[in-house]
């Protein structure tokens, strides 16, 4: 019978939250810089090319993502702001919202009003997409020793950043947020009545990592 009601309490699926989905998302995507400058000499990404890297991984990690434009005015000129909405599709009340700006150039040769929008909405789109991300956008000359000093320090970046998310989901707080936005229903009824408490908070550490451990097992 007590094996019975760990097997009910324990049975979560071990989904991740928006914010785990998010970390996975900006450690695995690769986004090739797949255009080049031929007068600068570089190469570099394009709104496009992050996008078509990030449909598998947000497909991979039951994410989607919504982008939309405004036209607004700052100062008398008019910018594009591009905002992003992150959805999880396992929870869909869970999103992350992120916007950009980027200024419209009053004239630019060889351009209609149009396109000048359309090139201001695709730069507006990128900013957003590399700050969600964490992309790294400088870009790539022919000097390979400071490709590699780049690419080093954007890895120890995105580990930093890592280490950091995760040491809040195993600090006493975020234990509690991941349970309490987890467990609900009779798994919450059984959970507390398994450790003897009416509330999370009431749990020793060691309780709470008991719990997000067989909860949040992979």
């Amino acid at each position: 019978m007590a094996m019975y009601k760990q097997a009910i309490w324990f049975d979560i699926g071990g989904k991740m939250n928006i914010y785990e989905k998010l970390l996975k998302a900006q450690v695995e995507l690769k986004a090739p810089k797949g255009q080049y400058n031929s007068f600068g000499k570089y190469k570099y990404r394009s709104c496009e090319d992050i996008l078509e890297a990030l449909k598998p991984v947000l497909d991979k990690l039951k994410l989607t993502l919504f982008i939309k434009d405004d036209v607004i005015e700052v100062n008398t000129r008019n910018y594009v702001k591009a905002t992003i909405v992150l959805v999880n599709i396992e929870k869909p009340d869970e999103i992350i919202e992120t916007s950009a700006l980027a200024r419209e150039e009053e004239t630019k040769k060889g351009m209609d009003g149009s396109q000048i929008t359309g090139t201001s909405s695709s730069y507006a789109r990128k900013y957003a997409l590399n700050g969600l991300f964490m992309i790294d956008d400088t870009k790539d000359n022919d000097n390979s020793s400071t490709k590699i000093e780049r690419a080093n320090r954007a890895e120890a970046e995105r580990q930093e950043e890592k280490q950091k998310v995760q040491e809040f989901l195993n600090s006493r707080a975020g234990m509690i947020e991941r349970l309490s936005e987890y467990v609900t229903g009779k798994n919450l009824e059984n959970t507390l009545k398994h450790f003897g408490v009416e509330a999370f908070w009431q749990m020793t550490d060691e309780q709470l990592k008991e719990a997000c451990q067989k909860i949040f097992k992979k």
